[in-house]
């Protein structure tokens, strides 16, 4: 199917359940928690309960932020999936769907049924591949840059307005500790089931590596972005 159809509800599916790729919160922490038991260390330390924490609230909040924009979006024929689109176009620069498929960490049907949709709506047109003659570069119209454009610009005053309150080191904080989750899990969803336990307890003993005493070390910050059209 080249267009994506039906309502908010559907999309949100769509998003959450390709985005994790059949994998729940649930699945995550088994997965930490499995590691942390072979590790033979027993009860899981102040730094690790923390992570818990972070990781259980990832499944809720990523489908709160999904119903938000799809919400914010009603109206424009947009769908959250092709709002993330837009914005990867944006920042990263024409791509082709595998690119965009890599980028977003999603497979590629279904980012090939947002750029489809999306050049429907005028948003994207395809491009010449200079590097590739079969696969063809994704690019921004000049109404997908001002739609996107509406959409941020809403998005920085309410981001402003709801939480001025939240200090700016809390927020890179909280991209470095997404980072280095993201980069780990990476590591066990490609990696074989049952890792290796001697580098488990290796790094229980806070030996070797460049982390810090509680074995969390922070990686590059990157971009969450959500938002609507201007009004």
């Amino acid at each position: 199917m080249s267009v994506i159809e039906g309502d908010a509800q559907g999309s949100i599916d769509e998003v959450a359940e390709e985005d994790v790729e059949g994998d729940t919160e649930g699945d995550a922490v088994s997965v930490v928690a499995s590691r942390t038991e072979r590790g033979g260390s027993g009860d899981p330390t102040p730094a690790e309960d923390l992570l818990y924490g972070v990781i259980r609230r990832l499944w809720p909040l990523h489908r709160t932020v999904v119903r938000a924009v799809e919400h914010e979006l009603a109206g424009t024929g947009m769908t959250a999936g092709e709002h993330a689109l837009l914005d990867v176009l944006r920042s990263e620069g024409p791509q082709t769907v595998p690119q965009l498929a890599r980028t977003m960490g999603l497979d590629r049907q279904p980012v090939q049924r947002w750029v489809n949709h999306a050049a429907e709506l005028g948003l994207v047109v395809t491009a010449p591949n200079p590097a590739h003659r079969r696969s063809s570069l994704i690019r921004l119209t000049t109404e997908g840059t001002a739609a996107l454009g509406g959409i941020q610009a809403f998005e920085a005053s309410e981001l402003r307005r709801r939480l001025a309150d939240l200090p700016a080191g809390d927020v890179r904080t909280a991209l470095h500790v997404l980072d280095r989750l993201g980069e780990e899990f990476r590591h066990l969803a490609n990696g074989p089931r049952g890792a290796p336990e001697e580098s488990d307890s290796q790094g229980s003993c806070g030996s070797g590596g460049n982390s810090d005493d509680n074995g969390i070390t922070p990686a590059s910050p990157h971009q969450v972005h959500k938002g609507r059209p201007a009004r």
